[in-house]
């Protein structure tokens, strides 16, 4: 199979159409058998209820190229649990977690020739979706849906290598207690794109937003976890205590290569925000970046440093232990990484 002419070391992190898409429509009451499809468009009613009530989820993972030359992604079971769970909460019919992984595995296959080689710093992003396509009037749930996958090429994260960032106390809430804020939901993310915005504008890299309710606690990114390091080096993992957080399977992944491969402690709990300077280290995690590393926090009567020049030895290790999972450079104990036949 040959690989698409492509300067893989220097893409960008954008979205450009690959060979196909894979689509499956729910109708009376059940889902179609779903297939390939060149198509990587979405015709909708002007009624559509993901239009004018926000029925959406998504998921994001990522296939790669190992050290040994096999295309694999990483516990994909894991984003169809997720997705399944998030469909729940916004009354939308889960699409079957067995055929989301047979999905994912269809869709790279048929897009084996984008999927980067190994070493290059660029992987083949799946972003598995489904939207209300049923029309709806009246406040209530469609009784039509569409579940995609489409994968593109994407460039490393970080251009020039992993560096600290900084970033700031958003004056606003992500999620509302109790609300939407542990689901994989674009309404979610809609509440974020304003402060972002602003934050990027100030020269920061995110938010971190604080819990909802008492804005006391540490909750989350605009689009990932926070993780600490305390002075005896125990990995701290902040919670919720209002079902605000998203359930990262990265920053699950990552509790389980400190606790496993590295014997750290690690501590989750609630995480008060006035304490956070008595951390050494502070990191962002999710699915693009894997780690990235928090040198400065900054509010408005505060400002926590971690260090701008350098980053911690904890999240290093973290990080270069997990990616050398997904690479296989490192065994892979728990059986995480799920190879894709492209023969």
């Amino acid at each position: 199979m040959e690989k698409k002419d492509l300067d893989w070391a220097n893409l960008s992190f954008e979205y450009q159409p690959t060979d196909y898409s894979y689509v499956s429509n729910y109708r009376d009451g059940a889902w179609d058998d779903g297939a390939l499809t060149a198509d990587h468009s979405i015709r909708l009613s002007e009624c559509a209820g993901i239009l004018h009530y926000c029925q959406e989820v998504f998921e994001g993972l990522k296939a790669y190229t190992t050290e040994s030359g096999d295309v694999v992604c990483f516990r994909p079971d894991q984003n169809a649990h997720r997705m399944a769970d998030s469909a729940r909460r916004i009354v939308m019919p889960p699409f079957p977690e067995d055929r989301f992984v047979d999905a994912v595995e269809k869709v790279v296959r048929a897009n084996a020739a984008w999927v980067p080689p190994f070493g290059s710093g660029a992987t083949l992003y799946i972003r598995p979706l489904m939207v209300a396509t049923g029309d709806v009037i009246g406040v209530k749930p469609a009784d039509e849906y569409q579940f995609r996958i489409l994968v593109t090429p994407v460039g490393a994260y970080y251009k020039g290598g992993v560096k600290p960032v900084k970033v700031q106390v958003s004056q606003y809430d992500r999620a509302a207690p109790h609300g939407t804020g542990n689901i994989k939901a674009g309404l979610n993310y809609a509440m974020s794109l304003y402060p972002s915005v602003e934050a990027h504008a100030a020269g920061y890299a995110d938010n971190m937003f604080l819990d909802p309710e008492t804005r006391t606690y540490v909750e989350e990114s605009g689009g990932a976890n926070f993780l600490f390091v305390d002075k005896d080096g125990n990995l701290v993992v902040p919670q919720s205590a209002t079902d605000s957080i998203l359930p990262s399977i990265t920053r699950r992944s990552l509790v389980d290569v400190a606790e496993s491969y590295l014997g750290m402690k690690v501590i989750q709990r609630q995480v008060r925000f006035d304490e956070i300077d008595q951390f050494v280290e502070c990191g962002m995690c999710g699915t693009a970046a894997v780690i990235s590393p928090v040198g400065e926090v900054d509010a408005a009567d505060k400002q926590v440093v971690y260090g701008m020049d350098h980053v911690g030895p904890v999240m290093q290790r973290l990080r270069e232990t997990l990616t050398g999972i997904q690479s296989g450079e490192i065994e892979d104990r728990f059986g995480w990484v799920h190879k894709i036949d492209v023969e």
